[in-house]
């Protein structure tokens, strides 16, 4: 690989993913590329989906919204690129078409990995990982920066430091997320619980709507506050859990864009969520989060941290990734409604005593 040197990389831009849990398995490597460039101005480049994910992310400049409605939008995309003089092209998405407009737009650098037969249009393609499948999606992303850091560098230090996944949001969308929620008629005094029951990309990533509606009957039975959010097109899904309900939760779904939702998930006390975008985000905020996985595999895309907890009984199917269940969804059945309610009580008191001992040494200081 061509030695670059890091003092002629003055603007980058990073091309990211286009769904939102993958936007926020990317963090740390932004977070390494910001490390390897210090002194550089990084814009990333991601669909207006996954803006709300990093608008107060400090390991980024600028963000350049990227809205493909057709395959003509690529034209004022490439227009953007040119009047941005970057000097190097970062690209995590595997399109050939997230080659294709660094390289129409003159970026000097362009890196990635060889898929979809763009190879002639990077400087500097990199073979895909044969780990790929069997380590998680964050590594992925990382071995990009750590190519880059190669390049520049001679050496990578990336994977002997502590990897960061972690989001932060601003006081004032914290602000505005509480005054969101007590506008809903929710109190202060009680728990707050957001259940995600949709996906938007598989239906078989989905436990039922009924054991949902039993879990969130059985929070607000215990004084907890319940939630439901998701996306306009996750809307059924919530109005389905909703009328198999005997009591009424809150409902966010489809009312809420990505930085409200981002936002309000960083005030709540507890996520349970189908294996989606508010899963990563959540545990990325630092909310203790129950994942609840059937077909997809959470060695490789479950959340990365350790706030999140994962409920799993594979059959032998499993991870089969197929976005519809040709059989009969076993792998979801077989989670009961009695194990998620329990681990959602015993995280909910986990994060309470936390809470009054923060209090406590806030008292003392």
């Amino acid at each position: 690989m061509t030695r670059v040197h890091a003092e002629s990389i003055k603007r980058v831009v990073v091309r990211g993913t286009n769904w939102v849990g993958d936007s926020v398995m990317t963090v740390p490597a932004l977070r390494a590329l910001r490390r390897v460039l210090p002194n550089a101005n990084i814009t990333l480049a991601i669909r207006p989906g996954a803006k709300g994910i990093f608008s107060d992310a400090d390991f980024i400049d600028d963000v350049l919204v990227y809205n493909r409605k057709s395959a003509v939008s690529v034209i004022p995309q490439i227009r953007e690129w040119r009047r941005g003089n970057f000097d190097l092209a970062l690209l995590f998405q595997n399109a050939f078409e997230a080659a294709l407009i660094p390289f129409l737009a003159g970026v000097p650098l362009r890196l990635g990995y060889a898929t979809e037969s763009r190879q002639p249009l990077l400087t500097h393609p990199l073979q895909l990982p044969d780990w790929r499948s069997s380590r998680h999606e964050v590594f992925y992303y990382l071995y990009l920066v750590t190519a880059l850091e190669q390049m520049l560098f001679g050496s990578s230090s990336i994977c002997e430091s502590e990897l960061d996944a972690s989001i932060q949001i601003s006081e004032k969308r914290l602000a505005e997320a509480s005054e969101l929620l007590r506008g809903y008629g929710i109190r202060e005094e009680d728990p707050v619980v957001a259940i995600c029951p949709g996906s938007i990309n598989s239906r078989a990533k989905r436990w039922p709507a009924e054991a949902y509606a039993a879990v969130a009957d059985r929070l607000i039975e215990s004084r907890r506050q319940v939630l439901l959010i998701g996306s306009q097109e996750e809307a059924e899904v919530s109005k389905e859990v909703v009328s198999r309900m005997r009591h009424q939760p809150i409902v966010l779904t489809g009312k809420t864009s990505l930085d409200q939702v981002t936002a309000v998930l960083a005030t709540v006390d507890l996520i349970v969520t189908n294996d989606t975008g508010p899963a990563h985000i959540g545990a990325a905020l630092g909310c203790p989060t129950i994942v609840i996985f059937g077909p997809t595999n959470p060695l490789t895309t479950r959340p990365f941290s350790p706030k999140a907890e994962i409920l799993r009984h594979p059959p032998e199917c499993a991870p089969c990734m197929l976005r519809d269940c040709p059989i009969d969804h076993r792998c979801m059945t077989a989670i009961t409604v009695d194990e998620v309610f329990e681990r959602s009580h015993a995280l909910l008191k986990r994060s309470s005593f936390a809470k009054t001992v923060r209090s406590l040494c806030d008292s003392v200081a």
